[in-house]
């Protein structure tokens, strides 16, 4: 999964700002937009721990010629150096409780006087933002706050037309919160399209906006009444405008985290056939909680299968913390222990998971 250079991007270049965070669970926004995303042409990373590094090497090993940098000038330099003058400046910091911190704050004053449109993720809604207002309106450039929720005269209650959806439903879920959904998600739905099915990808978070989900929702954005409504209207809306062949709702949290518990509303709103679990085998605690344990996979599969009543129908791994020579070992193992078959997409391609999952497609009549 990765860029696509000779595709012209939606929006427009741009700088993704990930200081501190980059290549841990606190960035995976801009992880999410390094690996893959139509809407921006990814110039380059802010992070100076891995200044002068090849983001993508950083990040899975493989080089994809988006640079890191120090700081914002140099980035910008860089990109007018190239002639490809950056256009926007994304926040790619996605951390526990969605604020933004000081030092991001100024540096997005730097962006907006160096004309750079401002696209941003979190709570913390830089819209609203007095100062950054007025600099944005001074320097004419655009703050997009992706998290805010639309209108309420434009938010859907649950009607029951997700009835209507005949092709094959995917719930990705996942056993904790920033274990890789989102990634194994569009993995999928690039690989079955290469095996020539119409598949789509209804996002649930920011992060899947910035990448060009074409339908979706933020979830953790919108009034609990609104949760279930807006769900099937996403998937509805998506197999209504190209009647797919397989539809993947990417997840959000975990069923039993307890900071981030997600997912019911996806199995009871989007109605899923089947459900695939994402699981990081070498992570033993929920991800930013010392002291409350992951509760086992099989238990979580057990969770997932009640809820819904429809199976899982596989395992994918995220090899976060584990040396990759093992990576088919523990797969196995988990195979073995939950019956289910077990791919690491990310490592691995989505080939393996797209064949054991054709049982299930069944081409929509057009």
């Amino acid at each position: 999964m990765t860029q696509n250079p000779s595709a012209a991007p939606l929006d427009g270049n741009a700088i993704v700002y990930c200081e501190g965070a980059f290549n841990t669970p606190n960035g995976k926004t801009a992880h999410g937009l390094v690996r893959f995303t139509h809407r921006y042409r990814v110039l380059s990373v802010i992070d100076a721990r891995y200044a002068g590094k090849d983001a993508g090497k950083v990040l899975d090993g493989h080089p994809n010629g988006i640079a890191v940098f120090d700081q914002l000038e140099s980035a910008v330099k860089a990109a007018r150096g190239q002639n490809t003058p950056p256009t926007h400046f994304v926040i790619g910091l996605a951390p526990d409780g969605g604020r933004l911190n000081p030092q991001a704050r100024e540096a997005v004053k730097q962006a907006i006087t160096l004309g750079m449109n401002v696209d941003c993720g979190l709570h913390d809604y830089l819209s609203e933002d007095p100062a950054i207002a007025e600099l944005a309106q001074a320097h004419n450039v655009n703050i997009r706050d992706v998290r805010k929720p639309p209108a309420r005269e434009k938010l859907h209650f649950f009607e029951g037309k997700i009835e209507q959806v005949n092709c094959l439903k995917i719930a990705l879920l996942g056993t904790d919160s920033a274990v890789g959904k989102r990634t194994t998600a569009w993995i999928l739905v690039h690989g079955l399209q290469q095996a020539g099915y119409r598949a789509e990808m209804v996002g649930t978070g920011q992060t899947a906006w910035m990448q060009g989900a074409k339908h979706g929702i933020v979830l953790d954005s919108l009034i609990n009444d609104f949760l279930s409504g807006e769900i099937e209207h996403a998937v509805w809306s998506a197999w209504q405008d190209g009647k797919p062949d397989v539809i993947v709702i990417e997840g959000q949290g975990s069923l039993m985290n307890p900071a981030y518990p997600g997912g019911f509303e996806i199995l009871a709103a989007g109605r899923p056939d089947i459900i695939i679990m994402q699981h990081a085998p070498a992570r033993l605690e929920y991800d930013g909680f010392p002291g409350y344990p992951l509760h086992p996979l099989s238990l979580q599969i057990q969770v997932a299968e009640q809820l819904s009543g429809k199976p899982v129908a596989a395992v994918t791994v995220n090899h976060e913390a584990m040396p990759r020579e093992q990576v088919p070992m523990v797969c196995d193992t988990i195979h073995k222990i939950t019956g289910r078959p077990t791919f690491d997409v990310l490592r691995d391609g989505p080939e393996g998971l797209v064949e054991a999952l054709k049982r299930y497609i069944k081409p929509v009549k057009r």
